[in-house]
Parts: structure tokens; C-alpha cells; sequence
């Protein structure tokens, strides 16, 4: 319920700025329309001011409130949409004086009376609707709730974020699966038949958490292995492609064009591909959330019993109709248990350590809250640990006792006598309720992505602030108060962490199934967001869709999509095809969202009607077919964020000078080494902060480079290629130097072994003092002298060509306080003969060895080599006293000696090529095995990976 408040008044709010600033512009409008605007103001004004007391008010609201509270939301969005229209159509009004201007100004008068008349009758309507909006609620009785002052705690008390310290994501064992995971691995060792498992049990209880761990601590003794996600709208084609293209990714012998057409492919030809995969290998199959037995039998019927070397089909499913199927057809059934008291509470202190290490209590604490509350069921503790968590954080009370009495007090109200599944649901709502408002919209905005998906923090960051969910506060920008909602949630446990970034934070987070479930109906009931094609049956929408995902497209979507009111649509999200968008493409036209990532089916025709939605702000065609820019994309000039990653776009139209309000360009393929070209029309885009994937030609005009430095605001610059000729080095430098002395904090540039950074960059006079972050690859012998002066320097890339004893010892003897990552790294495409001698000869340098100095490196904690070839390392005592993670990925391995000596070490990641020779595979079981004999409690987690190397270039 709170969301109808928090919507209606974030709706208002919005608008009342909006209205203000509309009223400051000098259009000419008709007679009355102005004072209309101005009516339609105060009474919105007055609307929120009584939301704003609703907001504080505890107790529920009654449904004439709720009714009364979604007109004022509904009316609100309409209004919104009204005054962007005006912005757009009446945009163009002459300003000034004289006699050119006089007749302009006539010439405009006549060619917008029209769509002045049609704003005026529009506004007029808005008046009349908002009018009775706000004598309904007196009519209707619409009160106040007494006691307005209190409400929950959590959600109005005032924060002050500090943002998480850079961490790392590792292989930690989840609390309470050995004696599950001794009693099944037979099931995983044993070869030579075919054999099913079915993990039941009811949602929120960890089968997922416990088939993921299997999963992983087996799949090594697997030929191929793969995970896919079923869901209630069971779909066996999907199913079968999604195993197919995985199994496909792990032969060394893959071609891309062993799967062209595949989303056209029969079932029959489904199983018959995915039955030749799998015919002569050892295979590990998971199948996550099974639905019905109908769904179960059409997976088993899918895989083949002749297969020769036999493999494990594992099943997760909430419904014991579904696992009595599979004991039936001689499978294994294991029942999944809530966890012991014991574990229940370890599992509590993780989470709320987790949150906060200062929030673990120093003495054991009263764990009976945990156990009557959550019933063993670990997505209710980690959820209520956050909610804790959250609590002690923001309010005077720091005693945790105190917390988990007040909260056990609320859920007994609660959950009296109720199901686990629906204690869960309780849990869920009680924790809801008392985020802040921001939070609970930046939560909800969440079900736009599908069950499993793995979201990016950066697209979804970009995604709310285009959006106008986040709003500069506390002194900060709107990216730093995005980024304070995204800690807030991950620090909640309602999302959870699932990647991060070699800096430390967080790079991609994902949802547990419950609470995606949860915020589905939520928004579907607020009419927030309209989900069509999801896992989950929603209702079809009554109101004008305001929000709208599309998660698949077949028939039944394309004619459900077809059905709506697509006029008022704000944000659409598209995955993986657009076909059910075909016909209706062209109605939306107030969009300010459109995120199309990995649409395969996407036209240039239909980019060119992109290009009519005049008020989009966020556009990606990231992973998409298209090849080139309509020109008339400069009239999107509203854009602010554009995503042509994984594209084969290499150039924009000149056009593109007229995006002033572009923020984030994203652009460049690496696997396939394509860039974007640099032209005139990006150096005019003055509000850029972020300008990634870009290549400097050959051909550029010394106006060019030096238009670059226009580009003040910007604070991530990646080059891809520089191409231009050494007479422009120094112009290319100057540029940079200059751009550093701004904003910059993000520096990466591949020279692609022109010899730019030898040349160049080494020599510069003016180093990046500022930089976060700084990537040199390419052709670089030595790290730059005046690398020791970024005191700021969290993240540095270096290519493997400067890998030398000596470059190591400078960085150790640098004061480099706040270096959390070391990445030496080298594109395979680059590993020529030359290469390879310098690569030997820097191991010359010091004995045929590179060896890692001891002292130094004070806050590193990731280090990682990545190469087709990588040369023999050495740690000696006392090297790197804070690194916790190393990883390694290469086709050919010298070896790697002395992991003993260091001494914070926590988990090894190696990753071999499908290609690697059998004496590289060796050297990698060996250095796997050294790892696993280190006697250190805890040990360091040691995990063999293989990657597709032939893939990766295509």
C-alpha cells in the first residue's frame, strides 16, 4: 500500500517542479491555457502537501484512500505527459528583436496555432480532471490517518550514506549444505548411467543455493555442463536453446555458424542438436524451478538414454507432484530441510556483519526472534538481517537486542500461524514497507528485468536516473545518489551482489525469485510496471501503461502487447527479440526509455523510427544486429545516455552535434577489436562524462585532437585504437593532459602497438594526478615514471609487455595507498613473434624468473595475469601481505611458485584455453594442486575454469 503513496507523491512532486518551470517559459499559448497551468499548480501543490502527511501516517489505508490516491497518480502522469508535449511542440519560438524577428515570430504563430489549440483543450481537461480529483476526496470522506507524525522508522528516517569499501566476490560457502552435499555426492561421482535428482522443497528454503553449490564443486568432473532457468510460463524451446548455446560455447571445435537460425529450429531439431552434443560426453545438467510434471516429463523426454559415458540431470521444483514424477521414473528425490537453530543464527551474523562490520555484536545475542520469525528458511533470515541492519544504522539504538526484540514484536502481529512460503511473503512485505521512498520505487523498477537475469549496476543506475527516479541530495550528484540507492539496496539483502568489478564494486547484481516475484504483483497491481511474456501470470493491465517490459514474443505476447493502451508509455524494455513490437513500435511516443540489449531482430527501419521519439533520454542498442545510425538521430536532443556496445557500428552521423545533453556514450566491440570512429560531432558534445570505445585515425585533423579538449566534463575516457601518426602524438597527449587537469578519473588507451605510449605518454610533463583508474595496453616496455604520483590510483592495467622484476619492485616502492587491483594483461590477437621475445627477454632481466618483491602493495587485494602466454612467476616471502584473490588466464603457463608465502591469500581463479596443449593443462592441474595444500585456516578456495578461446575472437 505504500506504494501507491510513495508513487503518487514522488508523481506529484516531479510534477510540480515541472508545472513551475513550464510556467518560467515564454511560450505563447491560448488565451487561459496559462492560468489553467497555473490552477492545475496550486491544486497539486495542495495534493501533495496531504500525500506528504499520508506518508507519515501509520496504520493501513482504508480502499477509498488507495482509490483516491491512484486518480491522484494517474491524473499526475497525464499531466506530465501534457507539459512534455508542450516542451516538444513549442520548443521553436523566436526570441529577440527587430523586424526578422517580428516576422518569425507571425510565421511561428501561424504554423503552431494548431497544436496550440490542441495544448489549450488538453490543459483545459487536465483542470477540469484535477478539479475533481480534489473534490472527490472530500465527497468520498478521503481523511487523514491519526497520529501523522510517526510511521516506520526506516522509512522516513534521514540517512547519511557512506558508500561500501572496494571488496571482492568469492566461492564463500554457503551456511548449512555439508551434510546435504555429503549425502549426494554419489550422485555426482558415479559414472556411467543417466541418472535425475530432484531437490523439493517450498520457496525461500535454499534449493536453488544448494543446486548453484553442487553445481559448482562438481562440475569439474563434467565433459560439459550447463544451467537454465524454467519458470511457471514452462517453455521447451527456450529450454533446449539456451542449453544448446552452452554446451556449444564449451566445444574447442565451435563455429558460430553451427547455430545460424537457431530461434527457428523445430523442437524436433532441438533435441536432436542438444542429443548430438551431449552423445560421446560426461554431462551436468540443472534445471532450476520446475512448475508442473508436465514440464518435468518434456525435460526428460528430452535427453537422450543411449548416451555412453551418462550424465546428471538435476531439477529444482517447489511441488512434491513434480519430484514424485521423477522417483517414479527412477530418479533420486531430496527433500530440502530449513536450517538448524545453529546455522540459522551463524547465517544471520554473516548478513549483518556483511552489512556493516561494526554492526556484528561483540557477545552472543538473543537468537529466539530468528528462529520463531524465519523458521529456518535462509531468504527470510538474510532479508530480516538487512532490515536489522538497516534499523541500527539509521537510528540511535545500536543494540541489536533491542532491534530483533522490536522487529520480532512487529512480524508476530504479522505471521500468527501462517505457512512458511507465506511467513516468507509476510517477511518480504514487512521489510518493504519500511524502506524509504526512493528505495521502494528503485526496488520496483527492478521487475522490468526477467527471473535469473544477471542486472548491471551501471545500466541500472543509468536506467533510474533517466528515469527521474533520483534527484541530487545531501550535497551530492544525482550519480552519487544513485549510487547511495544501489549500496542501500544490496546492504538490505532484498538484491545481492553476484559480480564485481576488478575496482571492487559491485558490477552486477541479481534478485532472488521471491522478491522478483513479490514486486512483480506489486507493480503490476499499482500499475508501476506492465510485465508480458514474464515467468510469473499477471493480470492484464486497466490502466494506460506507463511502464512496460517485454520478456518474450511469441504470438500470445505480440497480440497481448497489441491490446494495450501504448500511448502514455514511458519506459519499454525489450529482450532478446522485438517481435511483438513490430506493429505497435510507432506508439510510442513520449518514451524516455528504451533499452533493446540484445535484440537480434532489430531494423534499420525501425531505427529510423527510434529516431521520432523526440523525448528519450536513455537508448541502447548494446549486443544488437545494427551496423549504422540513422541521420536523424539528432533529433533526440533530449538523449542523454546512448549504449552501441557490441555493435558493428564504427561511426556516427555529423548530426550527432545536437545531442547537448548527451552524458554517456558507450561504443566499441573488444572481442572483435572494433572502435568508434572520433568525429567532429562528439568532441561538440560538451556534457559528456563518460566517452567509451573510441578510436583515434589515421587522417585526423590537428583541429580534431585538439577539439577534444572541449569535452571538460568528461570522467572516463577509453581509447580502443589509437591510429593517428606520430606527427599528432603530441596534439593526441596535450588533449589528454589537458582533460586530466579537468574531471577525468578514468583513463584507458590501447595503442594497438603503435608505439604511442613508449613514445609519448611516458614522457608527459603533466601526469593524470587524479585518475582512479588507468589502462595502458598495447606495445608498453616500462611503467611510466610518473605512475608513483597517482595517490588516487585504485584499479591499474598494464600490458603483460612491461611485465619485468623491475616494474614490479617500482610499484611496490611507490606510495600507492589506495591500489586495490593489478591487472597485467595482453590481447591474443597481439601474441606474435615479437611479442613472445619480449615477453622471454623480460624474464632475462632477472634470472629467467619474474619475481614479486616482498613489502609494498599495502591495500592490494586482486591481482591477475591475462595472456595466452604467461611467463614463470615467483612470490617470495613477504610479497603482496594483503592480496586476497589471484587470478590467471592463459592458453600457456611457465608455472607459478611460492602461493605459501602469501599470507592473506583467499581464493585462486584459473582459467585455461580451449585450445591449451596438454603440457599447459598439466602445469594447470599442478599449480591447482600447490594452491589446495597451502595450511591455512581458513584455506584459500581454489577453482580450474576453461574458457572458449576461439569464441571469444569471432
Amino acid at each position: 500500500m505504500d506504494l501507491v503513496v510513495g508513487a503518487s507523491n514522488d508523481a506529484v512532486k516531479s510534477l510540480v517542479n515541472k508545472l513551475g518551470s513550464l510556467l518560467a517559459q515564454e511560450y505563447t499559448l491560448i488565451r487561459g491555457a496559462r492560468d489553467d497551468i497555473q490552477y492545475i499548480t496550486d491544486e497539486l501543490a495542495s495534493m501533495q502537501a496531504f500525500l506528504n502527511r499520508l506518508k507519515r501516517a501509520q496504520g493501513n489505508h482504508d480502499e477509498q484512500r488507495l482509490d483516491w490516491m491512484k486518480q491522484v497518480r494517474e491524473v499526475s502522469y497525464d499531466i506530465e505527459d501534457c507539459v512534455d508535449d508542450v516542451d516538444h511542440r513549442l520548443s521553436g519560438e523566436p526570441r529577440g528583436s527587430g523586424i526578422l524577428v517580428y516576422l518569425r515570430k507571425k510565421w511561428y504563430l501561424v504554423t503552431t496555432l494548431y497544436a496550440r489549440h490542441c495544448i489549450a483543450t488538453e490543459i483545459g481537461n487536465l483542470k477540469t480532471r484535477a478539479q475533481h480529483v480534489s473534490e472527490r476526496r472530500m465527497r468520498y470522506g478521503v481523511k487523514e490517518l491519526e497520529n501523522n507524525d510517526g510511521g516506520p522508522a526506516g522509512a522516513i528516517a534521514p540517512r547519511d550514506i557512506i558508500a561500501p569499501p572496494p571488496q571482492l566476490i568469492g566461492t564463500t560457502e554457503p551456511v548449512g549444505l555439508e551434510d546435504a552435499k555429503k549425502e549426494l555426492e554419489p550422485w555426482f561421482t558415479e559414472e556411467g548411467q543417466q541418472r535425475f535428482l530432484a531437490i523439493v522443497g517450498f520457496g525461500g528454503l535454499g534449493k536453488t543455493t544448494l543446486a548453484m553449490e553442487l553445481y559448482r564443486e562438481f562440475g569439474e568432473k563434467f565433459e560439459c555442463r550447463a544451467f537454465v532457468l524454467a519458470s511457471q510460463k514452462f517453455h521447451l524451446p527456450t529450454v533446449l536453446r539456451s542449453l544448446i548455446k552452452q554446451v556449444h560455447e564449451q566445444q574447442s571445435s565451435a563455429s558460430k555458424n553451427d547455430l545460424v537460425g537457431i530461434e527457428n529450429w523445430s523442437e524436433e531439431d532441438l533435441k536432436k542438436k542438444l542429443a548430438d552434443q551431449l552423445k560421446k560426453k560426461r554431462y551436468l545438467i540443472l534445471i532450476d524451478d520446475i512448475w508442473s510434471v508436465f514440464a518435468w516429463e518434456n525435460i526428460r523426454d528430452s535427453f537422450n538414454k543411449k548416451n555412453e559415458k551418462g550424465g546428471t540431470i538435476v531439477v529444482t521444483t517447489r511441488f512434491k507432484s513434480v519430484s514424485e514424477a521423477c522417483r517414479r521414473h527412477q530418479g533420486h528425490v531430496y527433500e530440502h530441510q530449513p536450517l538448524h537453530d545453529g546455522y540459522s543464527y551463524s547465517l544471520f551474523l554473516e548478513k549483518i556483519s556483511s552489512a556493516a562490520s561494526d554492526l556484528c555484536p561483540a557477545r552472543p545475542i538473543n537468537g529466539g526472534v530468528i528462529k520463531k520469525a524465519c523458521r529456518g528458511l535462509p531468504l527470510a533470515i538474510v532479508v530480516l538481517a538487512g532490515l536489522v541492519a538497516s534499523k541500527m544504522k539509521s537510528e540511535s539504538k545500536t543494540n541489536l537486542d533491542d532491534h530483533l526484540a522490536q522487529v520480532g514484536e512487529d512480524l508476530s502481529k504479522l505471521l500468527g500461524n501462517t505457512l512458511p512460503t507465506e511467513g516468507v511473503t509476510h517477511i518480504l512485505s514487512h521489510c518493504y514497507d519500511h524502506l524509504p521512498p526512493d528505495l521502494k520505487t528503485c526496488l520496483l523498477y527492478m521487475s522490468m528485468f526477467p527471473k535469473g537475469c544477471q542486472i548491471s549496476r551501471k545500466r541500472l543506475i543509468r536506467r533510474w536516473i533517466a528515469e527521474g527516479f533520483i534527484s541530487d541530495k545531501h550535497g551530492k550528484t544525482v550519480q552519487e545518489s544513485a549510487e547511495d540507492c544501489f549500496d542501500e539496496l544490496i546492504s538490505s539483502n532484498l538484491i545481492r551482489a553476484v559480480n564485481n568489478s576488478s575496482n571492487g564494486k559491485v558490477k552486477s547484481c541479481q534478485i532472488h525469485d521471491m522478491v522478483l516475484e513479490y514486486i512483480v504483483s506489486k507493480s503490476s497491481d499499482e500499475n508501476f510496471i506492465t510485465v508480458v511474456g514474464g515467468h510469473w501470470q499477471t493480470p492484464f493491465p486497466s490502466y494506460k501503461v506507463r511502464r512496460l517490459s517485454v520478456q518474450k514474443s511469441d504470438g500470445k505476447e505480440k497480440e497481448k502487447v497489441e491490446r494495450m493502451k501504448l500511448s502514455h508509455v514511458r519506459s519499454l524494455t525489450a529482450l532478446g527479440s522485438l517481435r511483438a513490437l513490430h506493429s505497435t513500435l510507432h506508439k510510442f511516443q513520449i518514451l524516455q526509455v528504451l533499452d533493446l540489449e540484445g535484440c537480434k531482430d532489430l531494423s534499420f527501419k525501425q531505427l529510423k523510427k527510434i529516431c521520432n521519439m523526440h523525448q528519450l533520454k536513455y537508448l541502447s542498442l548494446r549486443q544488437t544486429d545494427v551496423k549504422e545510425i540513422p541521420s536523424k538521430i539528432g533529433r533526440l536532443e533530449s538523449l542523454e545516455v546512448l549504449d552501441i556496445r557490441e555493435t558493428s557500428i564504427i561511426k556516427l552521423p555529423a548530426s550527432v552535434d545536437k545531442l547537448q545533453k548527451m552524458e554517456h556514450l558507450l561504443a566499441g566491440n573488444k572481442n572483435k577489436r572494433h572502435a568508434l570512429k572520433l568525429t567532429e560531432g562528439i568532441t561538440k558534445m560538451v556534457a559528456l562524462q563518460t566517452l567509451s570505445g573510441v578510436e583515434i585515425c589515421t587522417g585526423f585533423s590537428m583541429e580534431l585532437l585538439r577539439a577534444l579538449q572541449n569535452l571538460t566534463n568528461l570522467k572516463k575516457f577509453t581509447i580502443y585504437k589509437v591510429g593517428c601518426t606520430t606527427d599528432n602524438y603530441e596534439l593526441l597527449l596535450s588533449a589528454i593532459e589537458h582533460l586530466s587537469s579537468c574531471s577525468l578519473k578514468y583513463l584507458a588507451i590501447d595503442d594497438d602497438f603503435t608505439g604511442f605510449l613508449d613514445t609519448s605518454l611516458n614522457a608527459s610533463q603533466a601526469p593524470p594526478e587524479h585518475l582512479h583508474t588507468l589502462g595502458l595496453s598495447g606495445k608498453l616496455s616500462q611503467v611510466p615514471k610518473w605512475i608513483v604520483s597517482l595517490h588516487n590510483l585504485e584499479k591499474l592495467t598494464l600490458s603483460l609487455t612491461s611485465l619485468t622484476t623491475d616494474t614490479l619492485l617500482v610499484l611496490a616502492e611507490a606510495e600507492l595507498p589506495e591500489l586495490f587491483s593489478l591487472i597485467f594483461s595482453l590481447d591474443s590477437t597481439k601474441m606474435d613473434a615479437s611479442v613472445l621475445k619480449i615477453l622471454h627477454d623480460n624474464t632475462l632481466k632477472s634470472g629467467g624468473m619474474i619475481f614479486v618483491p616482498s613489502g609494498g602493495f599495502t591495500n592490494l587485494k586482486l591481482l591477475c595475469f591475462a595472456a595466452p602466454v604467461l611467463p614463470p612467476l615467483s612470490f617470495l616471502e613477504g610479497a603482496m601481505p594483503g592480496l586476497q584473490r589471484i587470478e590467471l588466464r592463459f592458453r600457456m603457463v611457465e608455472g607459478v611458485y611460492g602461493l605459501e608465502n602469501l599470507e592473506s591469500l583467499q581464493q585462486v581463479h584459473l582459467t585455461i584455453s580451449s585450445q591449451a596443449p596438454e603440457d599447459a593443462r598439466t602445469k594447470a592441474s599442478h599449480i591447482k594442486k600447490l594452491a589446495s595444500k597451502i595450511h591455512r585456516k581458513p584455506s584459500p578456495s581454489v577453482v580450474l575454469d576453461e574458457y572458449n578461446e576461439s569464441s571469444e575472437q569471432k
